[in-house]
This record gives structure tokens, sequence and C-alpha cells, in this order.
């Protein structure tokens, strides 16, 4: 190892109000995200399935991974809030469990029909579901073990599962593709397995089926004459069938935990995971920070800015990382550093102000500028060559934009980045921490970039553009050059306008909810922000468990040490360059006051939102660090803090005021 792993982060102020703030917001969105997970879980009851005889598709789950191990669930909340025709019940979870599971050991894509929940039949999204499934088990070759007991497509739905490119049929071929790239598929059939659902199972290489099981085309119910000869679907396609005359399954079983423990045993003959070779000797261990601190960085103001370290220092082992670039397009971070023991590379979004690269003061982070895109790019490129699964850790307002944006070239650097993640063959897993807007959120391995799997937290934010930002433009011929609405317009019809632009922005603000979007299956899994560190120590034992079908390159020999030497003293070391005030120094009101400066241009304002109070009022005592002031710049509101303890005298401008880099905007008193 050629690089220098260093320690990043630091504690938390204990005490800080605006932490307190944020872990009381989060707090009530993790409660109101585990509510709908059990409501979930719970599907439709298990009475009927244990009157049959049989066990719950999470009972089954619970006996065929590890005892004490950990399920990692993906689209749980597939088709949350919505009905369907033909039933007066909603479809928990779209029907079907998908998650990955270890067993003896190695990690599986575990792909199980929910019997609960109309006896485990296929709604719209169901096949989607588990064709995503099938894709991640096959980029990351996992095993994938099916428990099947499926009544087949929900047909007065029909319309919307069974044709089209991803319709239920799409599954087959996910099948045939696992077993070409010699993926291992293991299927035990428990009970129903009708039509698409008697499909599933045969390509797999072993097939269980229970005693109650069977598997048939058409049941007995579309058979004709199969009353009248006392048929049933058992009678059809029952273990008796399909194990001694079909040889479409291979073993038949009593029951379900003999099944269960049949399916176990066969994982076992697998090779196990290439994980503990990857470590090169290395100890698992975790974070000197606290991943539970998550929920206290991020503020309840999602228009905030936070320190991204702080998020780094809780994620990787002992908190150590090494930082690629850092003078080079610092607006957004690059990295590696050990995860569960295993190196894995991060690329983030830094929401702090940075310099600018010509001296011309500060300018707002979380935002794709021309030197933090190739950096990216270099970064990305370099990790695929070295073989390290990268993380994406979004939290993006977008592109930078206007004269000095386009001159520069952003679209063709942008165009670079979006080639290399789309060609990349290491295994890339993004997360939206917060904002993912525009086309910031596909330049950094969005979904529509097809990461192996993309993780959002209770509060995301996915759309082109915030609610109030898309009104403007929505209705931008009917504002004035200040995006209020002109004044010729008569009164009822700014009225008119008013609530038009108001209901506009509603309606976005309800579509970037993040629990709508892992409903529509435009993120894979909304996950709470202190279960980040588990999922990513889970996910970098899947990247490195199977070995052979891809480049993974001893630390010795990295692509990085490479981009690391060449750069190194060649990065123009955009140090602390004076900050620049566009007008005449203000003179202080009174002797012995301290002017607190803004440090980048925008706009002023003295309190997070019109209904709120100020910051801070006159006369109010502050700590050294305490936010004064809000500057804006494209929907993003950045702390002005004090620079030293005292009493807080008055702002020097009003709200909405424009200021420019060192320009004082309130007094303190020492």
């Amino acid at each position: 190892m050629k690089l220098f792993l260093n320690p990043v982060g630091g504690p938390l102020l204990s005490g800080a109000v605006e932490q307190r703030e944020a872990a009381a917001h989060t707090a009530g969105l993790h409660a109101a995200l585990d509510e709908k997970r059990a409501v979930v879980k719970a599907g439709w009851g298990p009475e009927k399935v244990h009157r049959k005889g049989k066990l719950t598709t999470w009972e089954r789950i619970d006996r065929l991974v590890d005892p004490g191990s950990q399920t990692f669930s993906v689209g749980t909340l597939v088709n949350w809030g919505r009905d369907f025709a033909g039933s007066d019940k909603q479809a928990p979870g779209a029907g079907v469990v998908t998650c990955f599971g270890l067993v003896h050991g190695r990690w599986c894509m575990i792909i199980a029909n929910d019997n609960t929940v109309a006896s485990g039949a296929w709604w719209p999204l169901t096949p989607e579901k588990i064709e995503r499934a099938q894709q991640m088990a096959l980029r990351l070759r996992l095993p994938v073990v099916y428990l099947v007991d499926c009544s087949g497509l929900f047909l007065p739905e029909q319309a919307r599962s069974f044709p089209g490119l991803t319709g239920a049929g799409h599954i087959f071929k996910k099948n045939a593709e696992l077993s070409h790239h010699g993926v291992p598929q293991i299927a035990g059939v428990f009970g129903d397995c009708i039509a698409g659902g008697g499909y599933m199972p045969i390509i797999s290489d072993r097939v269980y089926m229970t005693e109650g099981a069977y598997m048939v085309i058409a049941g007995a119910a579309l058979i004709k004459g199969a009353k009248s000869q006392k048929l049933t679907s058992l009678d059809i396609g029952g273990p008796e069938v399909h194990v001694h005359a079909s040889a479409c399954a291979d073993v038949r079983v009593p029951d379900d935990i003999a099944a269960l423990r049949a399916i176990r045993a066969e994982v076992a003959q697998l090779p196990s995971s290439g994980a503990a070779f990857y470590r090169h000797g290395a100890e698992a261990a975790p974070p000197q920070f606290d991943p539970a601190e998550l929920s206290r960085i991020f503020p309840a103001d999602h228009r905030q800015v936070y320190d991204t370290r702080q998020v780094i220092a809780r994620l990787v082992d002992h908190s150590l990382f090494h930082e690629f670039l850092p003078e080079t397009g610092p607006e957004v971070l690059t990295g590696i550093g050990r995860v569960g023991g295993l190196w894995v590379g991060f690329a983030a979004n830094v929401l702090a102000p940075q310099p600018h690269p010509e001296g011309k003061g500060m300018r707002p982070g979380g935002i794709l500028y021309r030197e933090g895109i190739a950096k990216l790019a270099a970064f990305s490129r370099a990790c695929n060559d070295d073989g390290l699964p990268l993380v994406w850790l979004q939290d993006i307002a977008g592109f930078d934009i206007g004269v000095e944006a386009e001159a520069l070239g952003l679209l063709g650097y942008g165009s670079s980045l979006i080639y290399t993640n789309s060609t990349n063959t290491t295994p890339m897993f993004t997360v939206l921490l917060r904002k993912a807007s525009g086309a910031g959120y596909y330049a950094m391995a969005g979904l529509p970039y097809e990461p192996v799997l993309q993780l959002a937290t209770p509060i995301s934010r996915l759309a082109v553009m915030e609610g109030r930002t898309l009104a403007i433009a929505a209705f931008n011929t009917k504002l004035d050059d200040d995006f209020n609405i002109d004044p010729r317009f008569p009164e009822a019809e700014r009225a008119k306008i008013q609530r038009d632009m108001d209901q506009t922005a509603a309606r976005i603000e309800a579509d970037m909810d993040p629990v709508a979007a892992a409903a529509r299956m435009d993120t894979d899994e909304l996950i709470r922000l202190d279960e980040l560190r588990p999922w990513l120590v889970a996910l970098a034992e899947m990247a490195y468990q199977s070995t052979g079908y891809r480049r993974v390159k001893n630390p010795r020999i990295w692509s990085l040490f490479d981009l690391e030497v060449l750069t190194r003293g060649r990065a123009a070391a955009v140090a602390a360059a004076p900050v620049r005030a566009d007008t005449a120094e203000e003179q202080a009101p009174e002797p012995g006051l301290v002017a607190v400066r803004a440090p980048m241009e925008g706009g002023l304002w003295s309190r997070s939102s019109p209904g709120q109070p100020p910051l801070c009022q006159p006369g109010e005592r502050l700590e050294e660090g305490a936010p004064i002031a809000l500057i804006e710049v494209m929907k993003t509101f950045t702390p002005v803090r004090a620079p030293v303890a005292g009493t807080f005298v008055r702002h020097a401008l009003p709200d909405g005021a424009s200021v420019s880099p060192g320009q004082p905007v309130a007094w303190i008193r020492p």
C-alpha cells in the first residue's frame, strides 16, 4: 500500500442546537419509515397461510439465512399507497420480497413471493421488482434463491404486468441470463406455482418441491373436465409428476422446513466468499465516530449546508481516509477507505462554499464545476481500472450554469463523466443523501446509469429542480426580473397566477417525497441514515465475494497511485485566496464591534423562511460559530457564522440584499 490513510472528521459539538433540531427531525422521519416497513412485512396477515400448514414468506426467509445475520431488503415500498382494480386491499411490497441474505456465510439474493398477499400473485411492478433483484445478483454474481409460492398474475390488472419490455415474461429472460453467466440459481416450490409462477423455477440449477406444492401452466380450474374427473392442481403438476415423471424438479421434500434445510445445504457446496482474501490481512473495524450520529449532521432545513467529511468519518473503518486531489475541484470529494476491512472508493459532493480556482472569492458547493467534473471522471476510471467498488454519495443541486460555465465546456466534461460511468464494470453503488437534482443526478451515477444499487434516505429529494424553482421556470413569462408576478397584470390575474404557482410547487414537492420515489421504483430502497454503514459493509462484502469474473488488482499496482504521483504538487493549491470585497469597507457603527463578513456573493437572509423568527436577535449571547444569517445561491443556503463569541448587535443589511465576498452583514460585540 503506497498511500497513507489519514483521520477524517471529528467529534460533533455536544449540545449544539442545530444538531438537536436535526436529530429530532430525522427521528420523526425514521419512525414514519419504520411504520411503513412494518405494514409491508405484515402483508395481509399470517392466518390463512398458517391454516394451510405452511410458513409465511418471512418465516421461510428467517429459517433460510444464517442465525443472527441481518437481511437487507430492496424494493420494500414498491406500490406503497397504490390501489388496484379488483382488490379492496393494496399490495404491500408488490407481493414479493427481494432481499440480500447470508446463507452459510455467502451473500445470496433471495426472491420470495409473499404468500400472505393474494397467495403470492404478481401485481403491477412485481415483475420489475423481481427483475431488478435478478439484475443486482447478475452484476455481483451472487447466488439466487427463489422461494416460489405464486398463484400467477393478479388477473384484473394483467394489462399492467403481462405485456411490455419489462413485463412478467422478462423474468424468465433474466433466469436465462443468470444461467448463461454461471450464476447459481436454486428454487424451492412451496405451494401454488401457476402459469408464470410455474415457469420461474425451471431454469434453476436445483428445484425442490414440497409435498403440498405444484407447478402447472394452467390449474385445474382452467382444464376442461377437471371437475368431473375430480382432478386437482396437485394431481396435474405435483411432486409425483414433476420429480418422478417430467423431471422438471429434482427432489421432493415433506414440508417447508425440510426444503429450506436442503436449500441451505446446496448453497454450502458453492465456493466461499473471497472477501477475506481481498482484505489483504486487514481486519474489519468500526468507524471511530458513531454512525448513529449521521442523523445529527444533516440540518433539518434541506437548504442548509453541512460537512461532508463528517459523513465519511462515520462510514469508513477507524474513520481513516485517503483523499485524492483535495486541491482540485474541492466541491467534490474523492478518495478511498476501508469498509468492513475492504477497499472502497468514495465520490461525494461537498456542500460548503469553496474557493474559486481563479481567486474570485468563494463559490457555492453542491454544484458541479469543470475541475470537479474532470476529477470525478478520472477517479471513476481509476477505480474501475483497479477493480475498486465505488460509492457515490449524492447531495447535488446540478451543474453550474451561466456564461462562464458554457464557455468552459461543462457539457463536454460532463459527457466524459457520463461515458465513464456508463461503461464501468466495477460495482458502483449510489446513495442519495439529500438532493439529487438535474443532470448532476445523472452524472453522479444516478439510477438511469445502472449502478448495482441506488439507496435513498428519508431526507432525499429527487427531481429536476426544487418545487419553487420549477414554478418560477414554468411561469417565467409572467414574472419580472426579480421573479415576482409582473405588476402589470390585473389584481385578479395576479392572484390566479400565484395560486397556480403554489399548486405547481406543492405538486413537485409531493413528487420529490422519497417514499413516493420508492413506490415508483425510482430508487431501489429507502433506508434510515443510521443503517447506511451496515449497508455499505454488506455491499462491500458482496462486491468482493465472487472471484474471477472481473478485474481486481492488488493494492501494489493500483492506477490510483499513478494518478496520485502525476498530480502531486501540480494542482494549483487554491489557498485561502484573499476574500475580495467589491464594495467600500463599511465602518463599524460603534467602536469595538467585530464585523461578520459574507464568505461569498449571493442573497442575504436573516431567517430560514419568511414565517420564521430571525436566527438571532439584538442583545442575544452567541457562541463562536453560531449561525447569524444565510447566504442563498441557487436555492442553497450557506450559514454565515459568528467569528467570535459575544453579543449580537444587529444585521447590517435587510433581507434579500445582494452581498459581495467580504462585505459586513452583521455586527457582534466580543
